[in-house]
């Protein structure tokens, strides 16, 4: 009898990894379009593994009942080529708020699949498992974290014997994140202070925006992308967004119709059943913003002199009922083709290449793809 129990479990769980793996799928790219080309795996084998770095020349600040901590522990998930050739471009991944470092994954996975590197960090105190609960307003130390990541792949560059000895391209390192993350990587790009030159292209995917000024982008000038959607009620394109080109020289903009904020994460994955992700995205972020909502911390980001705007925050998650959103494999798939075509486009060694990645994101990709409009400089 006990077998016979087991032998339907088994059977149960068989049948609902099916359903799981195979069902509610999008239609497939046109196998003779440029799009579905320019989203194939690339030749590398991919590989990954973890490593805990600490940075212990800066502090962890208190938190509920956290009492802080002098040292910023930093666990760090690294995918790469599983044969290194030459010196590759370094991509630092940062995770959105109550997230993780292993947010991006179908991304790192598929840059590494082309010879990058991609690193993804759990921010200390704005990852998911926090100690003493996420805290948004930590963000303000978090380009600080890239730079000690950076200087970490440096020294292993450096370091005869490493796996990464000789590896690592210093001109090609670009810093991409989602939401807060995106945040994170438009300062470390381009904040008067906070900013690192070693940044040569950054990647802001539904990150807030509304805060820095024109002014606020004129410290360097350097390729940038900002990734959006229309319908995504926690970061809204029109405070962020839309004037994106209009505050950033040179800047990109993605627009991708029906997107929503949480489908941009690799988890949102598991949830292309439901209507809109972002029903449980919100519900999520509007508990975990709670805590600070009476905190004014602001003038921690910076002052006037630096460009920033000290506006009210735009409401979270007002419009009620959200639409039905595009499934987020769907909207995975219009993301990597976004953001590698960006880079190559900039990063490639071939000027053929460059040449080839610009045309596909600023006119193949929007000709192929009705839901994708591309605003180049």
């Amino acid at each position: 009898m006990l077998k016979k129990i087991l032998l339907a479990l088994l059977v149960l769980v068989g049948a609902a990894a099916a359903v799981f793996v195979f069902t509610k799928k999008p239609e497939p790219l046109a196998a003779d379009s440029a799009s579905a080309q320019w989203l194939q795996a690339g030749p590398q084998e991919v590989t990954f593994f973890d490593v805990t770095l600490v940075d212990d020349t800066r502090p962890m600040q208190a938190n509920g009942d956290f009492s802080g901590s002098d040292e910023r522990e930093l666990k760090t998930r690294i995918w790469l080529p599983e044969v290194l050739h030459g010196r590759a471009p370094l991509v630092i991944y940062s995770h959105g708020f109550m997230s993780d470092r292993t947010g991006g994954r179908y991304l790192a996975e598929h840059l590494a699949s082309h010879g990058y590197i991609v690193a993804a960090m759990d921010y200390p105190l704005t990852n998911f498992n926090a100690p003493g609960g996420p805290l948004v307003k930590d963000v303000v130390n978090q380009p600080g974290d890239i730079s000690f990541l950076i200087d970490q792949f440096l020294s292993w560059n450096a370091e005869q014997g490493n796996q990464f000895y000789q590896h690592i391209d210093d001109s090609r390192i670009a810093a991409i994140g989602l939401s807060l993350g995106g945040m994170t990587s438009t300062m470390v790009a381009f904040h008067p202070r906070f900013h690192d030159t070693r940044v040569s292209a950054a990647v802001s995917i539904a990150g807030p925006s509304y805060m820095f000024g024109p002014a606020f982008f004129q410290s360097r000038p350097l390729p940038f992308m900002m990734v959006a959607s229309p319908i995504d009620p926690m970061i809204s394109y029109q405070d962020n967004a839309a004037d994106i080109p209009q505050r950033v020289p040179g800047a990109t903009l993605v627009t991708i119709d029906g997107a929503s904020h949480t489908g941009f994460a690799s988890l949102a994955r598991a949830l292309r059943w439901m209507d809109n992700p972002d029903s449980l995205g919100c519900r999520q972020v509007n508990q975990g913003l709670e805590k600070t909502e009476d905190d004014d911390w602001s003038h921690e980001l910076g002052s006037l002199e630096e460009g920033l705007i000290f506006a009210e925050q735009p409401k979270l998650c007002t419009q009620m009922p959200l639409p039905t959103a595009m499934n987020p494999i769907r909207q995975h798939w219009l993301n990597t083709l976004a953001i590698y075509a960006f880079l190559e486009s900039h990063f490639a060694l071939g000027q053929q290449q460059r040449v080839s990645a610009k045309r596909f994101l600023g006119e193949q990709l929007p000709a192929e793809q009705t839901d994708v409009s591309v605003q180049l400089p």
